[in-house]
């Protein structure tokens, strides 16, 4: 039978060979950076970590066995999700580039498994296809620091830890799909990492049962402060692939590139089912750039909560992100850096900058200065939420996303002119 296929010549196929071959390409540069017996060995130690914000898995085990940890999720998930029908759309690779993302500073297998079939578990109690909520699950699995936690940072029995937070992972998946529903409407669908903001709600519940019983941790901020320049050279060479290989296919024709910048990145804009592939392939491989550049000419440290970021950035560059759309919630954040007297070269601020364009559809619909302020408000709470959660929230800028949307959307539209 022949091949569908899809707009720019992409076969679904080819599609889900990217999905494979992105992480392949990861966990082999995972294997040059340190020694490859090295680097799998310390897969462990990222395994038993605590993994609670910021613990930054270079500084952990160290940039090889990190890679290897980050590709190995989204190899995991990209067949998970291919196996189970999952159709491979724009929110497909979100999920799966923020998956592999985080797990350069805070996933890892033992801390998502649970979440993940806690949603199993739901769909069948629901009696539906667990593909429907498989990538929901993806995302929920920002409280993996929780199952950790439970399981090797609160000194209880051995056995009795393990349990726990395996149980704790069970629940927390199993609750997940229904409140991601529910609070999408608190927001309006005005940040684009809704489950970040449920996974703020649902650790900090947890996190408050936690204090209730007199147990509390002091937050992490475990990070390595320098950047390896064969890292920085190893993502241009990603990111540019990425973009010759959407130039390629697209025949050199950007009309549907500048399509895509014309869209106002609302959540339910999928860029590679409006747009096709090829677009979708030379918008990641820019804000891949983009981003990595940004990073470089501030001189911040290209670590793993950094490099999560700029996953993350390219990931939802399928859905819903561009350059037009990010660049002024970026600002924002930069100039509220400068006014508390903040360097963009440090880590807190730039994974600030870098998450902040959750917030994506509030320029797309409100404009340029509405973006500015979203991004510098941002700035201002982020910082504060953190305590909520007890950092067992991986998501604390997706959080804070959620209650600046929810606070500026509404006072955007009321002055919005007709």
């Amino acid at each position: 039978m022949a091949k569908e296929q899809s707009k720019a010549g992409f076969s679904d196929n080819q599609k889900r060979r990217f999905l494979y071959l992105f992480p392949t390409v990861i966990i082999i540069a995972g294997l040059f950076f340190d020694s490859p017996l090295e680097s799998i060995k310390n897969l462990l130690i990222i395994d038993f970590s605590q993994a609670v914000l910021l613990t930054d898995y270079f500084a952990v085990a160290g940039i090889g066995s990190a890679l290897i940890n980050s590709g190995l999720l989204m190899l995991i998930a990209s067949f998970i999700g291919i196996k189970s029908k999952v159709e491979v759309n724009g929110l497909f690779i979100a999920a799966v580039f923020t998956l592999g993302g985080f797990a350069l500073f805070g996933k890892n297998p033992y801390n998502v498994a649970g979440i993940i079939l806690g949603v199993f578990i739901y769909s069948r109690i629901k009696r539906e296809k667990f593909s429907k909520y498989l990538l929901t699950a993806y995302l929920g699995t920002g409280l993996g620091p929780l199952i950790s936690q439970i399981s090797f940072g609160m000194k209880l029995n051995p056995v009795l830890a393990v349990v726990l937070g395996n149980l704790s992972g069970l629940l927390i998946g199993f609750i997940l799909v229904p409140l991601a529903g529910s609070f999408s409407r608190f927001h309006q669908r005005f940040s684009l990492y809704n489950v970040g903001f449920t996974a703020g709600v649902i650790g900090m519940i947890f996190m408050s049962f936690f204090r209730l019983l007199h147990y509390d941790h002091e937050m992490v901020n475990k990070i390595v402060e320098k950047t390896d320049i064969k890292l920085a050279v190893f993502l241009i060479i990603c990111f540019s692939s990425m973009l010759i290989v959407g130039l390629i296919y697209g025949k050199g024709d950007l009309k549907r590139y500048l399509r895509i910048l014309s869209y106002d990145g609302k959540s339910v804009i999928d860029f590679l089912a409006a747009e096709g592939f090829a677009a979708v392939l030379l918008n990641m491989g820019i804000m891949g750039i983009l981003s990595t550049a940004f990073v470089l000419l501030t001189k911040a440290p290209l670590n793993g909560p950094v490099v999560g970021g700029i996953f993350t950035v390219v990931g939802f560059s399928a859905y819903g992100k561009h350059p037009r759309n990010t660049v002024p919630v970026i600002i924002g954040v930069v100039l509220a850096g400068l006014v508390v007297g903040n360097s963009i070269s440090t880590t807190g601020v730039m994974v600030t900058a870098l998450f902040s364009t959750a917030l994506a559809p509030i320029v797309g619909n409100y404009g340029y200065i509405a973006g500015v302020l979203a991004g510098f408000l941002h700035m201002a709470l982020v910082s504060n939420l953190g305590y909520l959660h007890g950092g067992m929230n991986l998501y604390n800028n997706g959080f804070s996303a959620g209650f600046i949307a929810a606070f500026l959307a509404p006072l955007c539209q009321a002055f919005k002119r007709k």
